[in-house]
């Protein structure tokens, strides 16, 4: 059987989160946006010493940046944090990613945990040490490798989620299982209710899935990139919607790796890689989840060429992380800025 990382904990989180202040901080931080300030907050309330100090930033990607990043560490600043000084990052991905790339850079580093309270961040987000702010429009461009001190997740927190965000974290599952594990994907990829799902079961097993990855290659120079499938694209996609939509267009991490997946399925079967049929099925259930996103034609190439900025390229050639079958991938398969047009086309119309 897979075993989590051993710096992740699953249970109860006030019982978890005790035990980790039982350290003698010389200060506890915790970072949270208007969102989880709101719903999250009081979940973790009654255990934090008394002399904590709360940072709450804006919610949403769009905040993802080094702007913000300068209020986080004024704030450390104002009270003269050193560096025994403990960050709590209680949030979705955004909140752990710019949360974590905060404290690791603060006087060259302090501790910092994370309770990531999306199902994005518990199976994705949280996992392998990737931290890192967006720049200029572009998704993750600035950032480091560091592992946190923990990671604390409990199940609890999906409760306070809209359906919506519930959906969007699904897609790192099925990504896990598409790239890793076959038989997940069969048992996961049934019509989704997400009111009876097992959380409890099916989140530390991507865990898991991602970690037995994360281990073999920790800073992605071979076997992780398989992590990013899906991402290529959708990552353009993504960015794509965050810089020139209106607020209510703009997609989800998930929702934009869901059109990544089936984008990129499509260039596995032209690049004989997968077999139709697979595609077909995971076009079906993947369009049966997620629906359609419209995608206007004259923006298909300035899409494409934000591809041209993914962290896997090199010497300006588009690298791909392509699946061969269902449960098996294969990282470094090159693409040109056309096949990625022709990709988001097709899918466009669908």
């Amino acid at each position: 059987m897979m075993q989590l990382p051993d710096y992740v904990r699953i249970g109860a989180i006030q019982e978890s989160l005790s035990e980790v202040l039982r350290h003698n901080w010389s200060a506890v931080f915790v970072l949270v946006d208007e969102n989880t300030h709101f719903c999250c907050y009081p979940l973790i309330a009654p255990v934090l010493p008394l002399a904590h100090e709360l940072i709450v930033i804006p919610a949403g990607e769009i905040h993802k940046n080094l702007q913000t990043c300068q209020i986080i560490w004024q704030a450390l600043t104002n009270v003269q944090a050193d560096r025994n000084a403990l960050l709590i990052n209680l949030g979705g991905g955004v909140i752990g990613d710019m949360g974590g790339f905060c404290a690791a850079t603060y006087k060259r580093g302090i501790s910092f945990i994370q309770i990531p309270t999306t199902l994005l961040s518990q199976v994705d987000a949280s996992i392998g040490g990737k931290l890192g702010i967006d720049f200029q429009g572009l998704k993750n461009h600035i950032g480091i490798f560091k592992e946190p001190d923990y990671v604390l997740i409990d199940t609890c927190f999906l409760h306070t989620l809209p359906l919506r965000e519930l959906r969007s974290g699904f897609a790192e599952l099925l990504k896990h299982s598409l790239i890793a594990d076959a038989k997940a994907w069969r048992e996961i990829s049934e019509p989704a209710d997400f009111q009876t799902i097992d959380w409890q079961k099916v989140v530390p097993h991507s865990i898991a899935l991602k970690q037995s990855v994360v281990e073999q290659d920790p800073t992605e120079k071979g076997l992780r990139k398989i992590l990013n499938f899906g991402h290529t694209i959708g990552h353009a996609i993504e960015s794509y919607f965050l810089e020139n939509e209106p607020v209510e267009n703009r997609l989800l991490h998930g929702e934009a790796v869901a059109i990544g997946m089936i984008a990129e399925a499509w260039l596995a079967v032209r690049k004989t890689l997968l077999p139709q049929e697979s595609y077909e099925e995971i076009k079906r259930y993947l369009l049966s989840l997620y629906g359609k996103v419209a995608i206007r034609q004259d923006a298909i190439p300035y899409i494409a060429r934000l591809a041209l900025q993914d962290k896997k390229n090199q010497s300006g050639v588009i690298s791909l992380s392509l699946i061969d079958r269902i449960g098996s991938c294969q990282f470094n398969i090159t693409a040109t800025q056309a096949e990625i047009e022709k990709a988001i086309w097709v899918y466009s119309e669908l």
